[in-house]
């Protein structure tokens, strides 16, 4: 057995510091070669932390290896150099899996810090990642609006943190600010922890793409141009791999942020020159080649910033969802986004796939934006199937006029899935359309602008119980439900309307 002193011996002999290998900190020197010295050194040895005392430390890409622990010490910064000064690693070929999303998920080398392969690798501590010299994979324009490039050419890094292939990794304390096209970019990686990160960045904060058994916690994320957490099933692996085993808890998400105010501790809202997407949001999908399964979201907080979605358009199959403890406050399109599309961009032709199986509960929404409205949309002979939604208390803006009443919203199957797609909506409240088995309890929905709209509209749905729900009435006579070609519906317990059982089809019924 070590005595005390052999165990401070061996400790201190798994402490690689940075310094000591000549890296300067000094906001000038590039310390890339010093950096990945000492990781090597490290890995040599069997393992060990590599110590970022404090200061400012410029680089290019850093090269993780297994058993290395990266630890930023409070006051440390690794800042991304401009490409011109110091160019990334290339990005490697990927000509099985680079055809079916965007260039920033199909390459991982090109970043600030990657690996790929690895075991048991961590990044800690209190310091930050400072991504100045990366690429976004975006021009803002003189009006403010977004115009998305590539992602840059030989020698430029797009990425703040980006792991292939990884297993046991822990991402634990620090903060990232302008962290390029991704935060952090994960694919086909298992057993993963993110606890406790600060993300303030030009771009996604996190995308957790083909991955399995992964525990995201404790995270603040404001991205004001691009998805705050995202999960993904992409084809980035040149195979079709699952997204499943999913937790995301105690995270607070935001997207009208000046970016670095959150992470300074000012949080200051964002002028409205200042243009801000108010993205920000939790979401599922659009990349959704593989399946998303056993994924449960809770605790979280939504803050100026777009609602939950969740997307199948490629083929892939979402089910087992469990969503709940939810707030959110200056939604900036639809509070709630379910869409199953046939975009079916992938190898062979993909089938159209499912969404089922799906619990949303304890939910609140204040300041949704007008314009928008809960959604819960499948395809013509694809419904969404199996969708329970309880305790919701909905505030949106409102303002719905009497001419949006008999409005078909279109049906764009090939379409990017985004929230606002399908045009005006007639609900106020919430929109279902190609579904069957649906479930809906104690839910509120009320608004702040007069409204003329239903609360609820259904269109192509079977198998649909509304249950002790409650809307503000609508102005001009307007229903609470508007049915259209709906199957055995039930509404028990509602206020202002009486308990009714509808078992055969509509084609059109206001209640």
């Amino acid at each position: 057995m070590l005595s005390a002193f052999g165990n401070a011996q061996a400790q201190a002999a798994a402490r690689h510091d940075v310094r000591d290998y000549g890296a300067r900190g000094d906001g000038k020197t590039v310390d890339s070669g010093a950096i990945n010295a000492a990781i090597e050194a490290a890995a040599r040895a069997g393992g060990g932390t590599v110590l970022f005392p404090p200061g400012r430390y410029l680089s290019a890409s850093i090269r993780l290896r297994s058993r290395v622990t990266l630890h930023l010490e409070a006051g440390a910064v690794i800042e991304a150099v401009d490409w011109k000064v110091a160019p990334y690693d290339l990005p490697e070929p990927n000509a099985a899996g680079g055809n079916y999303q965007d260039f920033g998920h199909s390459h991982w080398k090109n970043s600030l810090i990657w690996g790929i392969g690895l075991d048991s690798v961590a990044i800690t501590g209190t310091g930050h990642i400072d991504g100045k010299g990366l690429n976004p994979g975006y021009r803002k324009l003189p009006d403010g609006s977004i115009r998305y490039d590539a992602d840059g050419g030989p020698g430029e890094g797009n990425k703040a943190i980006s792991l292939r292939e990884c297993n046991n990794v822990l991402l634990r304390d620090f903060g990232i600010l302008r962290g390029g096209h991704f935060g952090l970019l994960a694919t086909g990686c298992s057993n993963v922890t993110v606890d406790n990160l600060r993300i303030d960045t030009n771009r996604d904060g996190m995308d957790i793409d083909c991955c399995s058994n992964v525990r995201i916690s404790r995270c603040s994320v404001n991205s004001p141009w691009d998805d705050g957490i995202c999960l993904k099933a992409s084809y980035a692996l040149g195979r079709i791999a699952a997204c499943d085993n999913i937790t995301i808890s105690d995270c607070y998400v935001a997207g009208n942020f000046d970016v670095g105010t959150l992470l300074d501790g000012t949080f200051k809202r964002s002028a409205p020159e200042y243009h801000s997407s108010r993205v920000g949001r939790i979401k599922l999908g659009t990349e959704s080649n593989g399946d998303f399964r056993n994924i449960t979201i809770t605790n979280c907080i939504f803050d100026d910033c777009r609602g939950l979605a969740i997307e199948s358009v490629d083929g892939s199959h979402i089910e087992d969802l469990t969503i709940s403890n939810i707030t959110m406050r200056k939604v900036a399109n639809d509070p709630i986004f379910i869409c199953l599309g046939a975009r079916l961009r992938g190898p062979d032709a993909p089938p159209v796939g499912t969404i089922r199986r799906v619990n949303i509960s304890n939910i609140v929404v204040s300041g949704a934006q007008p314009g928008f409205t809960s959604t819960i949309s499948g395809l013509p002979g694809h419904p969404v199937e199996d969708i329970h939604l309880s305790n919701l208390r909905l505030h949106v803006e409102g303002g719905g006029t009497a001419m949006l009443r008999d409005v078909v919203p279109l049906e764009k199957p090939t379409a990017y899935p985004e929230p606002g797609m399908f045009g005006p909506c007639p609900a106020y409240g919430l929109y279902v359309r190609h579904a069957a088995g649906i479930d809906v309890g104690h839910v509120t929905v009320t608004y702040a602008q007069p409204e003329a709209r239903a609360a609820f509209v259904l269109e192509d749905v079977r198998d649909a119980v509304f249950s002790a729900v409650n809307a503000q009435p609508g102005s001009g006579g307007a229903a609470m439900f508007d049915l259209r070609s709906v199957t055995d519906f039930t509404v028990r317990d509602a206020r202002r309307v009486q308990d009714q059982h509808v078992p055969d089809t509509v084609q059109r019924q206001r209640i």
